[in-house]
């Protein structure tokens, strides 16, 4: 029988600490919610899901404290902070196959974010030791006894599992005693045992908590966002990078539609899509371009949202700048980012800070009451599942092919007759709980992996 959390790990603390900020926000919605849109706030039904990390007995009986301390993996995360966060759970899981120490990840400082953070600039290390302690031991250095030895490297394939750790890494590190793993991004396969699935959801959700001080500015933003009332936050993704790596369009005109293309025809290796032959027409019919600042306009409109709605935009710079936002400002002038919200003084030492940046935003798309990634990602993935983690709150995932079929072949339909169609493609977009399939990410998905009704 599996035994209840260990003894002293805060299960629920960041799901009471959740509760208690919007608590504290203490605001009537019939008092801020006109009738027309309190669908649009109308939070999903969680059917009574929370989060639920019972390990095994097998597990629980080989803890950390029983594994050899003669084994040490080290690991080189890479890419934008997200990205970073889950290539961090992954080598928890794979140090934790291997009954090895862990050293704390190095980031790899990436040419396009380039910030050059350490993990314990970012995350509270001390926090993430002590979460995990009965889990995989975790050091910040490696010992006296081992800073000479010359690491093993390995090279990963893609969907590796836990008996190909087993049987490739683990003679290797038996072997040399320290081993260092490279460039293993979502290469770690997405089905693993029961719980290692318990153990990823862990990591993401507890273990991974941000310095205090970026905790407390981004809770200091999401109050003087809401101001006591609802607010929803947006994943935008209109940046130059992201059109020039998907192979699409801004749709700001044809000199802006050009530089994107130059761009693009300069660093052909940036390209994200599945084929370079694919046009950018046909990229975005397939619904795999982001969203326009109209076009998401369109979608909030169907969806309930009025004009007063308190919209918090989180990332970078939209290619077009201003322009690129006009839309959504005109049909919802409460649009605010980070920097809006922010004394000058609080962020100008993070200008050059982009994993910090980011850990603000997605601090304030945590803890808004609706939540919108325009075009997928990293990010959007995390806070999918964090917030489903949370309570299933309300997350709104575009249907974007249907949509863009929608928009170009029904241009003559009334305005309420296009409302209602947005509506019924996204009957299911709101964040309930929906049955694992196989090689879902349980970061996005935690539901039923690590969360139950008992």
């Amino acid at each position: 029988m599996a035994r209840g959390p260990l003894k002293g790990y805060p299960i629920l603390s960041c799901i009471s600490d959740h509760h208690q900020f919007l608590t504290n926000l203490k605001f009537d919605r019939n008092k801020f919610i006109d009738s027309s849109s309190k669908e649009f706030w109308k939070q999903s039904d969680g059917l009574g899901y929370r989060p639920c990390l019972n390990f095994s007995d097998d597990y629980q009986n080989l803890s950390s404290r029983t594994m050899k301390k003669n084994r040490f993996l080290m690991v080189v995360v890479s890419g934008g902070l997200n990205q970073q966060k889950i290539q961090i759970t992954d080598a928890v899981v794979i140090a934790r196959i291997l009954g090895a120490t862990l050293i704390l990840p190095v980031l790899h400082v990436n040419p396009i974010w380039g910030d050059e953070s350490e993990f314990s600039d970012i995350f509270d290390d001390q926090h993430f030791k002590e979460t995990l302690r009965e889990d995989v031991h975790v050091l910040s250095t490696l010992p006296a006894t081992h800073i000479t030895k010359r690491p093993a490297r390995a090279s990963i394939p893609l969907h590796f599992d836990e008996d190909w750790v087993r049987t490739h890494l683990m003679e290797q590190i038996n072997k040399n005693s320290v081993l260092l793993l490279r460039q293993f991004d979502s290469r770690l396969s997405k089905n693993l045992n029961p719980d290692l699935q318990k153990l990823r959801c862990k990591v993401a959700f507890h273990a991974l908590k941000f310095k205090a001080w970026i905790e407390k500015l981004g809770e200091k933003l999401a109050v003087r966002m809401s101001e006591g009332r609802p607010y929803m936050a947006l994943h935008l993704r209109l940046e130059k990078d992201v059109w020039v790596r998907t192979g699409c369009l801004p749709g700001l005109g044809e000199e802006a539609d050009h530089k994107i293309e130059i761009e693009r025809a300069s660093h052909p290796e940036l390209l994200t899509g599945r084929s370079n032959n694919i046009t950018a027409g046909d990229r975005y019919m397939a619904g795999l371009c982001p969203l326009n600042a109209m076009e998401i306009t369109r979608l909030l409109k169907a969806f309930g949202a009025s004009k007063s709605t308190r919209i918090y935009w989180a990332g970078g710079v939209p290619f077009g700048g201003e322009r690129a936002l006009e839309p959504i400002r005109t049909q919802y002038p409460h649009l605010t980012n980070k920097w809006d919200l922010a004394d000058e003084e609080e962020l100008r030492p993070l200008k050059n800070r982009s994993s910090i940046l980011a850990a603000l935003d997605y601090i304030v798309c945590l803890k808004s009451h609706v939540f919108m990634a325009n075009h997928g990602g990293n990010m959007a993935r995390s806070l999918q599942g964090h917030r489903a983690y949370l309570g299933h709150k309300k997350h709104i995932t575009p249907n974007k092919k249907q949509l863009v079929h929608l928009f170009v072949n029904q241009k003559n339909l009334g305005e309420k007759e296009m409302d209602e169609e947005i509506r019924k493609m996204h009957f299911s977009s709101s964040g309930s709980p929906l049955m694992i399939r196989p090689n879902r990410d349980v970061i996005a998905f935690p539901f039923p992996d690590c969360m139950c009704t008992s």
